[in-house]
């Protein structure tokens, strides 16, 4: 059930990965006016059936273009994604664009400030090329974003229209945020590379607050070079995120496009949640265990961690109903059932079992360290339970994806299969914790061995 590596459809500027289109504007080869006429297009395309923007205006976009382009003319420092267009989910902050959060109450908020995500792509040069839909609050009632393989089917969530948007040729990358399964379940539904990066790492100041917990900065791409290139720009320290800290820049595309010294070993975790893995899913692990023959190795989950999924819905439920009260107390009624009801067993939850779930974060990332340290490179697992489900009511299962959000760790997703049904089959690398980097050689030297 592997998937054929896809050639670029059609050649134009658009199907380009961020890091290939850099390199051509850096070369003069191509112009960042040239390339964001190419997007719009595909946008004006496709859009209709995938519905991926929650604002758009192309003339802004042709505006940050032409002074990307001035800016590379004239000799000055012009960064690394000079003219490069961004897709940025609804929940970040942006000074020229409405931020609503995906919900009806703070419909027409206008931010005065940059997130600090968004503020890093603008010094890195790149563009804003409009805001991406959300699901209400980051949570599970979806938006109109429908999976650009089959509209028919959801694109998951709640980053539904950075995946979509980046799968669809709209941008070559795209912002967006996890805080169960959020940027890894949707690249897999979608067939992109998603990248959830070590808690802490990436600064959430001017995003939407859910849970500072379990609140990550992610992004979609189509090529993990591009996803080494965003993780470059964005990691770092911003005053605003106290789980962020002044680092040594780390050379994540030297480190992520390098040969492993050795050939690493994979430790395969079915995880208590195992049976909710369809036939599908299933037999495409049992045939890329095959391909990965003695560099993979069924590994138990080790029994403290069997009730994660528990203390994270304990955690998430808590922190989100602190953190959204103040939609609470302006417009209950104009909240979905779904977030209401989240809100309301928030309130029910006890002190006790809230701080208990929090002291277990640090325990489960010392046994992680002790397997990472004894043998294994990385994890090998499903990022859901199969192929996107036909609908768009729900966004889908993320309880593959919910303890490694718990537990802070660095994850990938990589198209590298697809079901019965021609769907994106996604395959999930979960790494040590701060090893990020390391992380994305592992995730090339996958791919590579999948597809030789």
């Amino acid at each position: 059930m592997a998937a054929e590596p896809q050639a670029i459809a059609g050649g134009t500027p658009a199907d380009l990965t961020a890091a290939e289109a850099a390199k051509r504007i850096e070369q003069g080869q191509l112009s960042s006016v040239e390339l964001v006429e190419s997007c719009i297009e595909r946008i004006r395309q496709v859009d209709g059936k995938v519905e991926a923007w929650a604002f758009f205006d192309e003339e802004l976009a042709r505006t940050q273009a032409r002074a990307a382009d001035e800016l590379r003319r004239s000799g000055k420092g012009a960064g690394p994604l000079c003219g490069i267009p961004v897709g940025v989910k609804d929940i970040f902050d942006t000074s020229d664009y409405p931020t609503e959060n995906g919900n009806r109450v703070q419909k027409g908020r206008t931010p005065r400030k940059d997130a600090a995500a968004v503020a890093m792509l603008r010094a890195a040069g790149a563009l804003i090329m409009g805001k991406t839909v959300t699901t209400e609050c980051a949570y599970y009632h979806p938006g109109k974003t429908r999976n650009p393989h089959n509209p028919e089917h959801t694109p998951g969530g709640s980053s539904s229209g950075s995946a979509a948007a980046v799968a669809a040729g709209m941008v070559p990358v795209a912002l967006g945020s996890q805080t169960n399964g959020s940027v890894i379940r949707p690249a897999a539904f979608c067939g992109v590379y998603g990248f959830k990066p070590t808690h802490g790492l990436i600064p959430r100041t001017g995003i939407l607050a859910l849970s500072r917990a379990l609140d990550h900065v992610g992004f979609f791409s189509r090529s993990l070079e591009d996803l080494a290139l965003l993780a470059e720009v964005l990691v770092g320290w911003d005053e605003g995120d106290p789980d962020t800290q002044p680092r040594a820049r780390v050379p994540f595309r030297e480190v992520a496009l390098e040969e492993p010294p050795v050939e690493p070993v994979l430790a395969f975790i079915k995880t208590p949640h195992w049976d909710k893995a369809d036939t599908d899913m299933k037999e495409a692990f049992g045939e890329l265990r095959e391909t990965l023959g003695e560099r993979v190795e069924e590994v138990d989950l080790f029994p403290s961690a069997t009730d994660a999924w528990e203390w994270h819905r304990i955690i998430m439920e808590t922190e989100m109903t602190a953190n959204l009260r103040h939609l609470w107390d302006k417009g209950e009624k104009k909240l979905s059932q779904k977030l209401r009801d989240l809100i309301a067993r928030g309130r029910e939850t006890k002190a006790f079992d809230y701080l208990r779930a929090l002291r277990m974060i640090p325990a489960l990332n010392a046994s992680f360290d002790e397997m990472f340290e004894q043998r294994y490179d990385a994890i090998i697992t499903p990022p859901a339970p199969g192929t996107a489900p036909k609908g768009i009511k729900s966004t889908g299962d993320p309880s593959f994806c919910s303890l490694w959000t718990l537990v802070g760790l660095p994850a990938i997703t990589l198209p590298l299969m697809q079901g019965e049904n021609g769907m994106p089959l996604g395959v999930q690398l979960v790494g040590r914790r701060g090893f990020d980097a390391r992380l994305l050689r592992t995730a090339r030297w996958l791919e590579q061995r999948v597809q030789s």
